[in-house]
Order: structure tokens, then sequence, then C-alpha cells
């Protein structure tokens, strides 16, 4: 019989992490200071080995003009319009993983994000007290809180993207957490899939308390409501600055709304809650792009009764909705003011176990038992209407009961993938076949050039069914179905590497023998599939032990290890033919410099031993290609004394 599974797996595990130590404390404490140094926008301290980075809730009038900022503040901008124009991509991480999708199918649409918080973040960025604190803090840190409150949660949850963006790029080891307290939605959905394909969501909890408006504001069209939400974020506004013990003394006048417009709001905002709630349940994609706003992450809602942490999307708008419509007019606007109450509750309370009240019926399992105590620390009471759909769920959001545990659905896929070993040792069979063949075209070319034959049919239907394999393991890796180190395992990078190596190959040959390349444009930039490019960092990612070994190859590897390699050959053969017919002596300029480069790129291989031998097989593409371009530069040295010439492999005019 299987294990029954833990209810509220990794999302529990980073409510535990933060109800248990000082993180969650510490991080409130800093969005306090920051709030109360507007002017500047953020502060930096270092407590140990971990450094914490603050944004104020009170900045957004740094960069825009309030007129202009409420009549657009649901305006959605492509991420990767950040610092266009100047070279600069700090989000090129997430942008790209969007940009295609594991299916080959279309891609999903631009990761976009608030336009207003967007710039933001990019102009506390450029300033050099942000590059001096934040570099001091990435230097002498071994992890790094960025936190913020309201506003600044948003522009700390930028931040946190930009920062995973950057120590990605430079492989840095340091762990990032992101904790936010009340902030308001960033982006859309497609935003949400590319932080979980990079396998970031664990690394942001939201801090969201049962009544507080602000989270949930972007659900709904705002531009009629323009008036209410200027008070309304001025109130808050003095309020922090009120309440802060460097301004005690200090008179801010608090502007209100009144009753009336709290009820209008509240209403307006229950009202598309609700339908953004249902609409996320569908199953239909089409329905939900027309919500602009999706979270991402972990969800940490909080109670005077508890806390409760989701981290499935659908199930977080739809508890938002059904904590929501439990409060009121005035508890909704002022319930964004007391997260240094509910953050101190929540750590208290974790050292207190919790029970079922006296008379109430124990829940047969473990599962059921679960769902009713976060049911309970929802704050939530069985004697409510919403206590049934929160139930529900609740239940859906640990997924169902019958979801298998991530470590369990690892080693099920290591049965799946002892099923298709045969796949693979066909082709390699079939690789072997190739080399001894009479033809003397090789691995790459045979396939290219592939008749109807029964072996040729089923090596390709092997290639296909290894591709909806490993489709497979990556969907089920982006959607937390597997544990989050899997992609460091040992076992999965190396096997990914090897069917890599072995396979592509077979990809480009499809490609280029269906004419695909006419249309779409050369491989390397228009047809690899993404999840080679998966493969390649996984690899490049890997623990490197000192036994690996580095020395020169004594023979040729039995797969190239440029799995790209026909590719790049595919298109130095393209240039080849442009060289004997350009007349721009600019164009052919460059075009002798991309043959030179890739000539010396492949010579290194070869010589090296990094190619199998195939590669360098009679009739195969690169060794025609070696034989042409020994032709042409030849022919080149005997005609007219007007055209370049070539010293040493070289073009010299």
């Amino acid at each position: 019989m299987e294990a029954e599974a833990s209810p509220f797996e990794s999302s529990e595990l980073v409510a535990s992490l933060l109800a248990s130590t000082p993180l969650l404390s510490e991080s409130w404490r800093l969005c306090s200071v920051a709030n109360a140094a507007a002017p500047l926008g953020f502060v930096s301290e270092r407590i140990g080995d971990v450094g914490y980075f603050a944004f104020s809730a009170c900045s957004i009038q740094m960069i825009t003009e309030e007129s202009e900022y409420y009549s657009t503040c649901r305006n959605l901008v492509p991420l990767d319009s950040a610092g266009a124009g100047d070279g600069d991509r700090p989000f090129s991480v997430l942008t790209k993983s969007s940009n295609s999708s594991i299916n080959g199918e279309e891609d999903e649409g631009a990761v976009m994000v608030h336009a207003g918080l967007l710039n933001l973040f990019l102009f506390l960025r450029s300033s050099q007290a942000f590059k001096d604190q934040m570099s001091a803090l990435i230097n002498g840190s071994k992890s790094i809180v960025i936190t913020g409150h309201s506003i600044g949660g948003t522009t700390a949850s930028l931040c946190a993207l930009w920062l995973l963006c950057y120590l990605q790029s430079v492989s840095s080891t340091l762990s990032v957490l992101c904790i936010t307290f009340g902030s308001p939605l960033l982006g859309n959905e497609s935003l949400s899939r590319a932080i979980l394909r990079e396998r970031w969501g664990g690394n942001f909890c939201h801090v969201v308390s049962k009544y507080d408006i602000m989270p949930r504001l972007l659900f709904a069209p705002l531009e009629s409501c323009t008036r209410q939400l200027h008070f309304l974020l001025q109130y808050w506004q003095m309020s922090m600055l009120a309440s802060s013990p460097g301004n005690f003394g200090q008179y801010f006048p608090v502007l209100q709304l009144g009753e009336e417009e709290k009820a209008h709001l509240f209403s307006f905002i229950s009202h598309h809650n609700l339908l953004v709630s249902s609409v996320a349940q569908a199953e239909a994609r089409e329905e939900k792009a027309n919500i602009l706003y999706w979270p991402f992450g972990n969800y940490m809602f909080c109670s005077q009764e508890g806390a409760i942490c989701l981290e499935n999307a659908a199930s977080v708008i739809e508890m938002m909705h059904l904590m929501f419509m439990t409060g009121n007019p005035s508890c909704c606007i002022d319930d964004h003011l007391k997260y240094g109450h509910y953050v101190g509750k929540i750590s208290s309370q974790f050292l207190n176990k919790k029970s079922f009240l006296q008379g109430e019926v124990i829940p047969e399992s473990s599962y059921e038992a679960g769902v009713a105590l976060a049911l309970q620390s929802s704050g939530i009471s069985k004697q409510e209407p919403a206590a049934r759909p929160a139930e529900d769920c609740l239940k859906k959001a640990s997924g169902m009961r019958h979801m298998r545990t991530p470590s369990l659905n690892a080693a099920n896929l290591a049965i799946r993938l002892s099923k298709v070993v045969p796949y693979r040792a066909q082709i390699e069979w079939y690789m072997a076949s190739c080399d001894k063949s009479d033809e003397q075209l090789g691995y790459y070319d045979s396939f290219k050039q592939r008749g109807s034959s029964k072996r040729d049919h089923k090596v390709n239907m092997n290639r296909l069914l290894l591709a909806g394999f490993w489709n497979d393991v990556l969907r089920m890796l982006e959607n937390n179905e597997l544990p989050h180190d899997f992609h460091k395992r040992s076992k999965w990078v190396n096997t990914s590497q090897f069917y890599k190596l072995l396979v592509e190959p077979l990809d480009i040959a499809e490609y280029y023998r269906s004419g695909m390349h006419r249309t779409k444009g050369h491989y390397l930039k228009h047809g690899r599939e993404r999840r080679f490019e998966i493969f390649d960092r996984w690899w490049r990612e890997r623990k490197v032990g000192p036994e690996e070994n580095t020395s020169m190859r004594s023979k040729f590897a039995g797969l190239t290890q440029d799995s790209c390699f026909w590719a790049k050959v595919e298109e130095a053969t393209e240039w080849l033919a442009h060289v004997r017919s350009e007349s721009d002596a600019r164009k052919l300029a460059l075009l002798w410099e991309n043959i030179n480069n890739f000539e010396r790129y492949a010579t290194r291989l070869v010589d090296c031993k990094e190619v199998s031998k195939d590669v360098l097989a009679k009739n195969s593409s690169y060794s025609k290609w070696v034989e042409d371009l020994r032709e042409l530069k030849s022919q080149m040295q005997q005609i007219h004394p007007q055209f370049p010439r070539f010293r040493d492999g070289e073009l010299f005019p």
C-alpha cells in the first residue's frame, strides 16, 4: 500500500522555515525601517551570514506623477523591455525561457509585468546607493533575503528575479529568498510559468493577511475608482510614516475614505475576485488568458488563528477570494497595516501545537486532519458559507489526495527510463551500422538521406518516443512534481547529456531534411528544442569531481561532444555557397570571417578527438565541406589578382 503523502509538501516546508527562524520577524523589522526611510527607497543590513535588503512601501511617487500612475495602474509591459536599447538585459534568463515551449508548440505569450513597478525598480537599481549596498551584501553574505511591504513587496520580487538571473549568469551558489508582506501582484501567467521553469518558485514567499485588499486589487479594473485608490494609498502611506518610531511626535495628515466609498470599493473588489477565481479554475487556457495578473511562488495566508501556505496558483487565487469575502469594508483596509501583529502571532503559534476544539469529530486520516487544521489556521469557521469551498480549495492545493510525492514520482520516472533504454540502444546500433556502411556517409548524413526502409522508420520513431519521454520529465519538473534537486542529480544529468549527444544530431538532420531552415531559419537560432538548452545548463552546472578526466583523448569520442556540430556544418555549407555568388565586398569579408572561424573550431575538435569517427567519414557533410573549402581557396588564388589571397588559411586583402 502506498504511503500517504504529506498534504502540503513544499509550501509547508517554506512556512515552517519562516515561522521557526528569525527570517520572518527580521524581514518585517527591516520593512518597517524602510517604510520610515521613504526618500531613499530601500535599506540593507547584515545579520550574521544573512544579508537583508528591504524596499519601502512609500516610494512609488519617486518616479511618476500620481495622476499618471493611478490612471494606468494595471498596465502590463513586456519584461524584456527592461534595459532595451543599451545592451542591458537584466531579466534575459526569464524572457528567453518564455519564447519556446517544451513540446515545440507556439509560445505561450510574452512575460509581462506591471509597468509602473518595473520602472520603479529600474530607477532604484540605477542608483549608486543600490549598487553599493547590493554589491556589499553579495560579497559578504552566504544568503540574501529581499523583502518589502505593500508596493515595496512587488519591487522586492522584481529585485529578487533580477538577482536570481544575475547569479545564474555568473554560476554563483548564493541563496536568495524573497519575503513580501501584502504586496500587489506583479505580472501575468507567462511570468509565473517562466519562474516555475527556472525552479525559482521556492525562492518566493508572499505573506497575505486574511482581509487585506492590496494583494487583491489588481484582479479588478481600477480605472473607475482611481479617486478611491488615490486616497487609499495616501492613507496607508501616512499611517506607516506616523507609526514609525523615528517619526514619533510628528504630525502627518491622514486622509480617509468615507464609509460609503469603503463599502463600494469592498464590493467592487469582491465581485471581481469572484470572477477571477471562477476563471482560474477553468481548464481552457483561453479563459485563463483573460486574467491579466497571476500569482507565483508560495503564499502564506495569515489570520488570528494561524497561517497556511499554498503554492498552486489557481488555489491561491481561490483562497484570496474565499478569505476576503468573510471580511468587511473597514477591516479590508486596516488589515494592510497589521502585518507586524500577524508576524508575531505566526512565530509564537508555531511553538504551540494545534489541536481540535472540544466536541469536534476527529478526522479519520492524517490527510483529512491536515486539511482540517489548515482550514482552522485560515481563520474561516466551519459555520461560515466559505468553509466548504475553502476546504475543497485546500484539497486541490495539496494535489488532491491521490497525488504522489515528488520522491515517489522520481522513483517511478526511473522505472519509465528503464523502459525507454531499448529505444536508445536501437539508435546506438543504427549509429554503429552507419559507421560500417559501404556508403561511408556516417551517422548524421545516413539519417538525413534515409529512405523508407523499416530500419529507418524504426529509428525515427525511437527518436520521437525519446523526445516524448524527456518532455514529460521537464513538464513534471516545471510543475513541481519532482524533487527540487532533481536537475542536479548525477544520474539524470548524465543520462540527459548522453541522450542529447546521441539524438540531437538526428533532430538536426530531420530539420534540414524537411527544409525547415528555408521557412524558419537555421536550426541554432530558430529550430533547437528547449529541452536541449535545458540539458546544456544541467551539464554546465554539474558538480565536477577531481576524478573527472580532463586529459587529451587517445581515440575519437563515441559521440561528438558538441551536439550542435552538424547544425554548424549546415550553416558553414551555406556560407561557402554564398561566397561563390556574393559580389558585395563587405558581405564577402563577413562570410570569409565566419568560414575561417568555423574551420578553426572544427579543426580543434578533430585534433582533440572531441568528435566521433562518423564526422570524418569519406562522404560525410563535414568531409565534403572541407574538400569544397580547399578547392575554393585554390581557385581563388589562381584567378584575377583583384580577389583576396590566402596565407596560412587566413584571408588577406
